[in-house]
């Protein structure tokens, strides 16, 4: 524990000043000494006695307790002999912290095995480090790299090691397309700003690690920096879902690279990804990959904790969990309580924020809000519930997200139930960007249907409005009936729930004052 010295009353001396029968009291009547301190004139004083008087000065200086800087604080002690329910606590709370940066880590390992810019089983863009791979249409049902996907953008993902060499990344002439390039550390933070929402112009643009110090080349439009080493890049591009549209992007993701600075030559540089190979996969479960391996964690966490630096405010927390890795690794008792302390918190505590109850804050009608996402900070609570249930947001002014599993009762939404979602005339989410409802199985992935479809939104032209202008969408197992089948998302015959993303969402999105309609049951 750190120690919390107690506070110590104001011992500063007072100034001393003359009183009013001092004043009064003519020069000559007091001793020469005695009018240089009561008085404060200037008399010659002796080497000697000037030294014998900082002494003095100094002696009586008041001294604080209360540590300056983390540096001076008592760092928690190793070699002592903990209790076996401290461990299990201290392990379970490191657990829940660290558990968004162990899983970038992992994700980080496992995409840049990738030997050339492709995509794994056909599906997920994979890279070797510092470089990206690109879509060229919605991601397929299939994926299970990341829960809660979307069919509205175009996706790319590439991982880099800043440390090793920056890399650049290319923005192309986007026009009036929406689209926002959500730069990530190794906490899940956002970084960087380069979007439709910034502004942000065609160019060049230099992604530097924290420790970078080399020379900008000419003909690079900016400089981003990344607060860790590792960093990821996830490039969102909006897509209407017609052929159309489709031939009209494909010239412009061909123009979304990202590689290594040595390898800038100042011309912008294109790829046909519509060409790239597959990498075989071993076959998914249905399930999210699992990022997070409990019995592993605490072999894993050493080196992440070396490689991202503390935060403002969270020094004592890295040196408490250092001191209690250094436990485990001393004592094998120790480190078996550690992995036993993991497997149930990865039970008991992680997996409850499955639940969208437990992302973000209510928002009325039993859905929930995104809070803070994608720029966290120590919001660990919120920072976990997002690398659980839906990792990679975006930040709260690109993207606000809404999400429920419960109908408007209450009750657990299931594909046996019929829904209807209606937005009233004029009530749609109000967004400078777009927006969709997103229905997900139990796992928060697609559930395939004959239909091929996931989400209704913007991206629709084909959406069919009520007579007074409001907007009725249906989910549910069964279709909703001759007039409506626009309208509805096919359901699973099992629970699910629903996610509306609003993208560049205007006042009303932002500081929760616009809520979502009513899930009712039909």
């Amino acid at each position: 524990m750190v120690n919390t010295p107690a506070l110590l009353p104001n011992l500063c001396p007072h100034s001393v000043r003359t009183t009013s029968w001092e004043t009064a009291m003519p020069i000559r009547r007091r001793s020469l000494a005695a009018a240089s301190l009561v008085a404060g004139a200037a008399v010659p004083v002796s080497a000697g006695a000037q030294q014998a008087q900082r002494r003095a000065s100094s002696a009586a200086a008041p001294t604080s307790a209360t540590p300056a800087t983390f540096a001076q604080v008592t760092k928690p002690a190793d070699g002592v002999i903990m209790p076996e329910g401290y461990i299990r606590a201290m392990a379970q709370f490191a657990y829940a912290w660290a558990w968004p940066m162990v899983n970038q880590s992992s994700r980080r390992a496992l995409i840049t095995q990738a030997p050339r810019i492709g995509l794994n089983g056909g599906i997920v863009p994979v890279a070797p480090r510092g470089y990206i791979a690109m879509l060229v249409d919605y991601i397929k049902p299939e994926e299970t790299f990341v829960t809660c996907p979307n069919q509205d953008v175009v996706y790319g993902n590439g991982y880099f090691s800043l440390d090793e060499q920056p890399v650049v990344i290319q923005v192309p002439d986007f026009a009036d397309r929406f689209w926002v390039y959500a730069l990530y550390d190794g906490r899940s933070d956002q970084f960087g700003q380069l979007g439709k929402p910034y502004g942000t112009r065609r160019g060049f643009y230099l992604i530097a690690g924290p420790r970078w110090q080399g020379r900008v080349p000419q003909g690079i439009t900016g400089v981003v920096r990344s607060p860790t080493e590792l960093a990821n890049a996830i490039p969102r591009i909006f897509l209407n879902d017609t052929d159309e549209d489709r031939r009209a992007i494909r010239p412009v993701i061909n123009q979304v690279m990202v590689y290594p600075l040595t390898e800038f030559t100042g011309r912008m540089k294109t790829m046909d990804y519509a060409a790239l190979p597959s990498f075989p996969v071993p076959p998914s479960n249905g399930e999210e990959t699992r990022w997070v391996d409990p019995e592993r964690f605490f072999e894993q966490l050493p080196a992440i904790l070396d490689a991202i630096a503390p935060q403002p405010g969270e020094e004592a927390i890295y040196a408490n969990v250092r001191q209690l890795l250094n436990a485990g690794k001393a004592d094998p008792a120790v480190a078996r309580l550690l992995t036993e302390s993991a497997v149930a918190a990865e039970r008991e505590i992680v997996a409850s924020f499955f639940q969208w109850r437990h992302n973000g804050v209510p928002a009325g009608n039993n859905w929930n809000r995104s809070k803070n996402n994608a720029q966290f900070g120590v919001d660990y609570f919120n920072r976990l519930g997002t690398a659980k249930s839906n990792m990679f947001d975006n930040r709260p002014n690109e993207t606000q997200y809404f999400y429920t599993d419960l109908d408007g009762d209450g009750t657990q939404l299931h594909g046996a139930g019929s829904y209807a979602i209606t937005f009233p005339a004029g009530q749609t989410p109000p967004v400078r960007g777009f927006w969709s409802m997103t229905l997900y199985n139990d796992k928060h992935l697609f559930h395939a249907n004959p239909l091929n479809r996931f989400s209704l939104g913007t991206k629709n032209t084909n959406l069919v409005r009520n007579q007074d202008g409001s907007l009725t969408l249906y989910a549910g197992k069964d279709n909703p009936g001759q007039g409506r089948e626009a309208n509805w998302i096919p359901a699973p015959d099992e629970n699910f729930s629903l996610y509306i993303r609003a993208y560049w969402g205007q006042q009303s999105v932002l500081d929760g004052t616009w809520q979502p309609p009513k899930v009712e049951k039909r």
